[in-house]
């Protein structure tokens, strides 16, 4: 108890210099702290043992380190970063370095320049944050640090003595809300410039989502990741989940364990095939949030004759895969509308030459899998059986050879397919779907692997479709003559719930989603779904407000054809506008002032530069006497002049007749003579 009770004793007894100093590192470490799962781990625990070394340093009042400390810990934190990064320059880079100079320079604040120093040092740390994160948690955190960044800013402006941190922090919340009109008018009509940053691309090693490959057979368990992929509001009614197939890259060359896009193949590029795609029946219209990537992959549902249509600045095209991409990597939150036929057909329907680089496999690699395959045609059912015959075949493998999905397949050896076909009997979808893609080539049937997303889930908030990268998923397509590339997804056949909505995958919960969930599953479900339906407000509103919609706002109030100097035009003439509105208010307020005090206070200004001080309480009848008393004869008509501004106010008939109006004694005013 004594100890709890001495705490506040000790921090009210500190000097202002220290009490000022640690609520500074506070900030500090709270702007660093979102940053911490994307910095090396040896900056943030150096940069935490500086920020701790001058809280202590501050609270015992003690001397500063020398200038040799600061430089080696710099020579240190370079070195590290050179070895982590093996570059200098670029966002992680840049990042690490500045967090590590953030905490150096609080070891060396001594002074308001080196306070001053910290601050903006702090609030460009403060915006690199959204370097790797624009949530409505990361902003609503930074919020909270911009505060506490402008209350110690005031605190440094603030007179001597010992003023309280809360009377800085009224100041500075009222800073930010005088300030935040002019961030809603800059955010509404500052041109959007393209992203001045990436998102770190993620490598897909050991998680569930997507890559530009797939290597298989090379990670022993798959961690499912919860991340949301994308958001999609249909118009109308949704199609069935199991339909929902998202179209990513699409993977024929493999070495034996990596699939790879068709692009990187030695195939004559002469012999590629067309798209040829065909779509039939009425499309389905819908809408996609599309998180960030760092890929040009844009993600549709099967399949999209038309191109999605995105913010300007974006071009797109559709490679003979069927999958959509873009002219530059998805850096930002962007939205797209599109249209998919789910009725369709593409590829050739007859033998072409081109069909043979999907029947290719590496020589050396699973020989069982190739006798399974030749067994298969010997038998006298398959033996002239056509392409979907074979399918139903190995599907029917899957469905009672005991075959089982699993997260935790263990690494694979060489030969991934005989492994899973013969010994393991488990995997995952990528497992599953190369396994199968090998078995059907190696009976010279075109097969290829279809990366995306498969299903999703609603969510009851909003009503939006949420993807996730556990959604993620690997089927395949087999050429059959007469109909082209057909979806085949023998995941399917091995869990059907995988592909349904009864067995969706699903990320474990931290311990306070495990006891909330154990509490009660419902309030749960609600709190999340709440949580991810403001999230896409968010970004709905403020993240995918892009320049379409600036020019767009254009359009509504009466630009036929808006461009951006169009938007700078507006945007100045507002500028001109408020700042014109807010002389103009500034000028009516000292109108609506006391003109009799106004009077006043000219005379008392005048009288004090002829020497007379007095105070702002001296009542003009007491101004006239001293005016008597001093200046005699020469100050008789100025005396009689401030006895009638006294009796204007404070006597409703003065001696002999009515009061002088206001506006006499201020004609008289100015043909006064005043005393030198």
């Amino acid at each position: 108890m004594s100890c709890r009770r001495a705490t506040p004793g000790l921090l009210a007894d500190l000097p202002r210099d220290s009490r000022d100093t640690l609520f500074l590192l506070v900030v500090i470490a709270w702007v660093l702290l979102p940053q911490v799962s994307e910095l090396p781990w040896w900056c943030s625990a150096l940069a935490a043992g500086m920020l701790l070394w001058r809280g202590r340093l501050a609270f015992g009042n003690k001397p500063l380190p020398n200038r040799w400390w600061l430089l080696g810990l710099l020579a240190v934190s370079i070195a590290a970063t050179l070895a982590t990064h093996r570059t200098l320059l670029g966002r992680d880079a840049g990042v690490t370095l500045i967090v590590i100079l953030l905490a150096l320079k609080t070891l060396e604040l001594r002074a308001r320049r080196d306070a001053f120093v910290v601050f903006f040092l702090s609030f460009f740390t403060m915006l690199t944050n959204f370097f790797y994160s624009q949530s409505l948690l990361t902003a609503f955190s930074m919020l909270l640090g911009l505060l506490g960044l402008l209350t110690a800013l005031v605190n440094a402006h603030m007179p001597v003595g010992k003023p309280p941190l809360l009377q800085a922090a009224k100041t500075a919340g009222w800073m930010a809300l005088l300030g935040a009109p002019v961030m809603v008018l800059l955010f509404v009509l500052f041109p959007r410039l393209a992203p001045l940053w990436g998102v770190p691309s993620d490598a897909m090693t050991g998680r569930s989502g997507l890559s530009a490959t797939m290597q298989v057979g090379t990670i022993a368990s798959l961690a499912l990741d919860s991340s949301i992929a994308m958001r999609i509001a249909f118009e109308g009614r949704p199609p069935p989940q199991r339909e929902l197939y998202f179209r990513g890259p699409v993977l024929s060359a493999f070495d034996g364990r990596e699939w790879r896009p068709s692009s990187t193949s030695s195939f004559p590029q002469r012999y590629r095939l067309p798209a040829s795609l065909e779509v039939q029946g009425p499309p389905v219209a819908y809408q996609v949030t599309l998180e960030p990537t760092s890929r040009p992959w844009l993600f549709v549902m099967e399949a999209a004759a038309e191109s999605p249509s995105l913010p300007p600045g974006y071009r797109t095209r559709m490679n003979s895969d069927l999958q959509w991409l873009t002219d530059r990597p998805i850096t930002d939150l962007v939205r797209y509308q599109v249209k998919s036929h789910p009725v369709f057909r593409h590829g050739p329907d007859r033998q072409e030459v081109g069909l043979q680089e999907f029947v290719e496999l590496p020589p050396g690699f699973n020989p069982r899998t190739l006798a399974l395959a030749a067994e298969i045609r010997r038998d006298p059912r398959y033996a002239r059986a056509d392409t979907e015959a074979l399918v139903q075949a190995v599907m029917e493998r899957l469905r009672t050879g005991g075959y089982t999905y699993t997260l935790e397949p263990d690494v694979y050896g060489a030969n991934t397919a005989d492994e899973f076909w013969f010994d393991r009997k488990e995997g995952f979808c990528e497992h599953i779907a190369s396994s199968f893609v090998v078995l059907m080539r190696a009976m010279d049937v075109p097969t290829r692997i279809v990366t995306g997303y498969q299903g999703g889930e609603i969510n009851s908030v909003d009503g939006f479709w949420v993807l996730r990268q556990s959604d993620a998923h690997a089927w395949a397509e087999v050429w059959q003559a007469g109909q082209g590339w057909v979806r085949v997804d023998p995941t399917s056949a091995v869990s059907p719930g995988r592909t349904g909505a009864f067995q969706r995958l699903a990320a474990p919960q931290g311990l306070v989603g495990q006891a909330l969930g154990t509490f009660s599953p419902t309030l749960s479900a609600q709190l999340r779904a709440t949580w991810e339906a403001v999230n896409n407000r968010w970004n709905q509103w403020i993240l995918t407000y892009t320049q379409g919609k600036q020019l767009q706002l254009l359009k509504d109030i009466g630009f036929e054809s808006p461009s951006w100097e169009d938007l700078a035009y507006v945007l100045i003439g507002i500028v001109v506008a408020l700042s014109l509105a807010g002389a103009a208010w500034t000028l009516w307020d000292r109108s609506q002032h006391d003109p009799w005090l106004r009077l006043l206070g000219r005379a008392r200004k005048q009288l004090a530069r002829a020497g007379l001080d007095s105070h702002a309480a001296t009542s003009p009848r007491q101004l006239a006497l001293q005016v008597l008393q001093r200046y005699g004869d020469e100050g008789q008509a100025l005396h009689d002049w401030l006895l009638q501004l006294e009796a204007q106010r404070y006597a409703a008939t003065p001696t002999g007749g009515t009061a002088t109006p206001l506006a006499r004694l201020k004609k008289q005013y100015a043909g006064l003579r005043w005393p030198a």
